[in-house]
């Protein structure tokens, strides 16, 4: 089967409130989350959806879900401390409540991205059952400028080479609870990274192209952004 994890387990500190979480701030008629939520419940490529949020957030979400949704594809579950954690708890949720095969599949993906396409859902399951793992990225078009002392330049990578990272990050799932078990704890606090987790333990990580306006939204500005966004897509109708 090929599962949804829609990671909504942060606070969102630099959105700047502290009333709610970015992930349930209104964008247009909606919240944010609804609208990511929704690209995976049109998807004929998901089976299932687990939506792993804030514990004190759940009966929140629980709410929204039956307002907007009105499905019965959602589960929804606490996120962890941290990112990974977070995915383990979606996988470890899948595993007790619905068994585990060989080749079941984890999309994981941003809450706040609901800009997401048909197109990249597909592509990740589809390269994800060749490969340990996909991760969706865009070309880095500006020059990638490195400092180790945040004061001078320590390296400019070719950017030809250079690719800046989206979600979905994509998993067997039975590989990820497997390469996971394999982390330190200091490996754990430093790997925020599930794919970056997976490339450290020699595991094969391939990409797929994602879209520039597949934006995360993490700030004011970029809610401007989507909301700009989203009338253009109205206007477009």
């Amino acid at each position: 089967m090929n599962y949804g994890g829609i990671l909504a387990g942060g606070i969102g500190r630099r959105m700047g409130r502290s009333d709610l979480p970015k992930q349930f701030l209104m964008l247009g008629t909606k919240p944010i989350l609804i609208h990511t939520i929704e690209q995976f419940l049109v998807s004929s490529e998901i089976d299932k959806i687990v939506l792993a949020v804030p514990q004190n957030w759940k009966s929140y979400a629980e709410d929204l879900i039956k307002k907007y949704c009105q499905s019965d594809d959602i589960d929804i579950i606490s996120g962890g401390e941290t990112r990974n954690d977070t995915i383990l708890n979606i996988c470890n949720h899948i595993k007790d409540t619905y068994g585990l095969n060989n080749d079941d599949i984890i999309v994981t993906h941003d809450s706040v991205r609901p800009f997401i396409t048909q197109r990249i859902i597909k592509d990740n399951i589809e390269i994800c059952k060749s490969t340990d793992a996909v991760d969706t990225v865009i070309p880095a078009y500006d020059t990638i400028v490195e400092s180790k002392d945040n004061k001078k330049i320590s390296s400019i990578p070719i950017r030809d080479y250079m690719y800046l990272g989206q979600t979905p990050q994509t998993f067997k799932i039975q590989t990820f609870i497997k390469v996971y078990s394999t982390l330190t704890n200091e490996e754990k606090n430093i790997l925020t990274d599930a794919c970056k987790m997976f490339v450290i333990k020699n595991k094969e990580v391939k990409i797929i192209m994602g879209e520039s306006y597949n934006i995360k939204i993490t700030t004011p500005y970029d809610l401007k952004m989507a909301s700009l966004m989203l009338g253009e897509e109205y206007k477009d109708d």
